[in-house]
């Protein structure tokens, strides 16, 4: 057995390389050969490290270790590391386990590496996970061809580019707006930037309806996000008013002490975008950005507990408070 250490921003990444570790398993049993733990305690974690295969095959372990190696992770004393490097040491090899730390996004947080759990990891089989910068375009164009070709679609250079403008560098966002895209241009396999540009909401969109709304142009930003709505699920355009709140917020937070290069690399979104943010943010109060952010979390709160009547409504309500 080969015990692996994913960890990094990516997200994405990290679910797609586990998953090519459970389309290994035997298909008839995948369901009792997989299993997902977080940060267990001691005793739960030897015992797992302790574990055998089932008749039925080989065995995939999944534990979510950011508990352990966090800013406030747990700390395991001398002996029960010691006890912890000889286990890993000394699985079946019919027993796959992977240690996962999903670090956050956009935080430039980087692992401790003198925490002694951490150096023990490092022996196994690491891979890091690192999110593509958004000024990395090449890179980012050429992933998007990959996603789109797996897809059985295509996209030209000016469609990858108008994506990287209005998503940015979020690989999960590319995978759903290709999705969205393949079935919009079918039969057809080619799309191009017009399709691009008139069906997946920008940075410029979200721009729009939040500037309306920390104007109080309320009537407008109704209009605005109704008009969204064509695009995607009021859910999905909360959770990305949220994320660009979030970037308004540390562009207008650093803007006096951080180059423009800094904040894009800081909240990955491109320099050129980050330049033109700071000067429409110029009149924008951050006391009333926070003020938003906090409605929307609520609302999202409220909808997710299942406590809202309507989706839509509960989205237009948080708007207009």
């Amino acid at each position: 057995m080969t015990v692996h250490f994913f960890y990094g921003e990516e997200d994405y990444d990290i679910e797609k390389a586990i998953d090519f570790f459970k389309s290994k398993l035997d298909k008839n049993f995948a369901a009792m050969n997989y299993r997902v733990y977080s940060n267990p305690d001691y005793i739960e974690l030897t015992q797992l490290l302790r574990t055998q295969p089932m008749m039925f095959g080989n065995l995939l372990i999944i534990i979510n270790c950011g508990g352990y190696l966090g800013e406030k992770g747990n700390n395991f004393d001398d002996k029960q590391l010691a006890e912890i490097e000889t286990l890993i040491g000394e699985s079946s090899e019919l027993v796959d386990i992977v240690f996962v730390w999903k670090l956050p996004r956009g935080e430039g947080k980087k692992p401790d590496s003198r925490r002694k759990l951490f150096k023990i990891l490092a022996k196994a089989d690491v891979r890091v996970f690192d999110a593509i910068k958004t000024y990395q375009v090449n890179e980012l164009t050429a992933r998007i061809k990959a996603m789109a070709k797996e897809k059985n679609i295509s996209l030209d250079n000016d469609a990858c580019l108008a994506l990287i403008e209005q998503i940015g560098n979020n690989l999960r966002d590319f995978d759903s707006e290709l999705e969205k895209l393949k079935l919009l241009v079918y039969p057809e396999k080619k799309i191009g930037e017009k399709l691009v540009r008139e069906n997946c909401i920008s940075n410029q969109d979200l721009f729009n309806l939040t500037d309306y709304i920390m104007k109080n142009q309320k009537d407008k930003a109704l209009l605005e996000f109704r008009r969204l709505t064509d695009k995607k699920h009021p859910l999905e355009i909360l959770s990305a008013i949220q994320t660009m709140l979030r970037k308004w917020i540390t562009i207008k937070l650093n803007a006096n002490s951080m180059s423009t290069f800094e904040i894009s690399k800081k909240i990955g979104m491109h320099e050129f975008a980050v330049k033109q943010t700071i000067a429409k943010l110029k009149n924008t109060s951050l006391k009333e950005m926070v003020k938003f952010k906090q409605l929307l979390i609520d609302s999202e709160y409220k909808i997710k507990n299942g406590n809202a009547y309507d989706v839509q409504f509960e989205v237009e309500n948080a708007i207009i408070r």
